[in-house]
């Protein structure tokens, strides 16, 4: 284990290593106050601070086959350990006044800049659309700049000068550095688990499964993070000190995609973006949920087993991935088990987790052709917000009866749960209308939603109704 402090990492074309022996920064100092605190990158900025405007995308390039893979992100919610064997890309590294690189030249011409703070971080995000390696479609642009908020110019602008951008791609000084750039990166030892310590906080960085559950069995007390999306808000809106973490988010043997004839396999720190690039057409319903699923930046931040192990009573992909009976691998030092991800989850933020062992392992089995299954969300907008109701439900037909169904719901109750009196209700009736307003009425006794900020519990009720019955009239015809 490497005790000596410090991460080491590539900025401004050099490796810059922070140790925080007697430092200003601690373990949970977000990247963004780290790029803020330095006189060069004040181009970074601060609006919400929890991922929602945008305002302090930048771009993480990670070595991928040699070559190097470049993403957005919102700094707000990176710890600085993270970032250890990375490239940290800002505005100024790709252009200046006087040379500006092609995307932000398009912006300055397109017009899509007016009082300039949201500007910097919707020039990463298109940055790191123009680093593909294809050409987007609007679809495309109009995600990866979801999370971007701009109050003053409009969106046209902006989409039309990334369109225009990332279809007359040249050669920039980023890609005239890379071979030197991988150099660096490959110079950063990854092998050895970071070791970071003050009067406060502990902090362990392990790069491998085996040592992530030997630390993990060693601190049974320590939260663990891996894209720290949600753990992150306790620091910069709660302003809690957390005493001891464990970061496996550089875990090599975690993130990765097994596909078998009739299933998918993902690394638990396999990010949800990827997830969702690798879905679509055998996971359908998931990639649909994903889509809404907060933004590019935070999906490219956020995986799998995080997303799951948080158990959070609206995290949108909970209910998807039960009604696809999704199986967890959950693994010790000493022991490996599998659990449904339907029992898993025992009540708010609760699961059957225990304190020495880690997701390891999401199984995602693939429907057969007679199972439907389709995912839903209300929200107060459609990207990057928080479910107000959330459901999937997934139906098996025989001569037009109810062989089987199940209907799990987010936002109704303390965890993602099962309707369970609606499904008996509806078991091995007709599908149709008149049986489903039934069972809509079987929703009462199966939750009891709260009212909060984002809705009533009437209101909740009658969307709960309602999502059953929209299902029911994509699905009639099937008969």
């Amino acid at each position: 284990m490497n005790l000596d402090n410090k991460i080491s990492f590539v900025l401004d074309g050099k490796i810059q290593i922070i140790d925080f022996n007697d430092s200003e920064y601690t373990p949970t100092t977000t990247l963004l106050h780290y790029l803020r605190s330095l006189p060069t990158h004040k181009s970074v900025k601060e609006g919400c601070g929890e991922g929602d405007c945008g305002a302090c995308t930048i771009v993480i390039g990670e070595i991928n086959s040699d070559k190097i893979q470049y993403r957005a992100f919102d700094s707000c919610l990176i710890f600085l350990p993270s970032i250890h064997g990375k490239q940290v890309i800002t505005t100024e590294n790709i252009g200046n006044s006087d040379n500006l690189h092609p995307v932000q030249k398009a912006l300055y011409e397109f017009d899509g800049s007016q009082c300039g703070f949201c500007t910097p971080g919707f020039v990463m995000s298109i940055y790191a659309l123009y680093k593909q390696n294809h050409i987007p479609n609007k679809t495309e642009v109009t995600d990866a700049i979801a999370g971007n908020l701009c109050r003053c110019t409009g969106y046209r602008p902006i989409i039309d000068a990334a369109e225009y951008v990332c279809s007359n791609k040249t050669e920039d000084i980023i890609d005239k550095s890379e071979k030197e750039t991988v150099a660096l990166l490959n110079s950063i030892n990854k092998t050895e688990t970071i070791f970071i310590s003050n009067s406060e906080q502990k902090y362990y960085l392990p790069f491998f499964k085996k040592e992530a559950l030997k630390l993990r069995k060693e601190n049974p007390q320590a939260v663990i993070v891996s894209g720290e999306t949600d753990v992150a808000l306790r620091v910069t809106k709660k302003n809690e000190l957390i005493p001891n973490i464990i970061d496996i988010s550089l875990v090599k043997d975690l993130k990765f995609k097994i596909e078998t004839d009739n299933a998918y396999i993902f690394g638990a720190n396999y990010s949800l973006e990827d997830v969702r690039q690798n879905c679509r057409g055998k996971l359908d319903a998931l990639y649909d949920m994903l889509c809404v699923f907060g933004s590019r930046q935070i999906r490219n931040r956020a995986c799998l087993g995080g997303n799951l192990g948080s158990a959070s009573p609206i995290g949108d992909a909970i209910p998807v991935l039960m009604a696809y009976d999704t199986e967890l691998t959950l693994e010790s030092v000493n022991a490996k088990r599998t659990i449904k991800l339907r029992d898993f989850i025992t009540g708010y933020r609760q699961t059957k987790c225990n304190v020495d062992e880690l997701i390891t392992e999401v199984y995602v089995p693939f429907p057969t052709k007679e199972i439907i299954i389709k995912s839903y969300k209300i929200s107060k907008r459609k990207d990057l917000d928080i479910a107000t109701v959330s459901a999937c439900f997934s139906l098996k037909l025989e001569a037009g009866k109810v062989k089987n169904i199940c209907a799990f719901y987010g936002g109704m109750a303390a965890w993602t749960k099962r309707a369970i009196n609606t499904e008996k209700y509806l078991m091995g009736k007709e599908w149709n209308r008149n049986n489903v307003e039934l069972a809509m009425k079987e929703l009462v006794k199966d939750f009891k939603p709260i009212s909060d900020a984002r809705s009533g519990e009437k209101a909740r009720n009658i969307m709960a109704k309602n999502l059953l019955l929209k299902f029911w009239s994509e699905t009639e015809k099937v008969k």
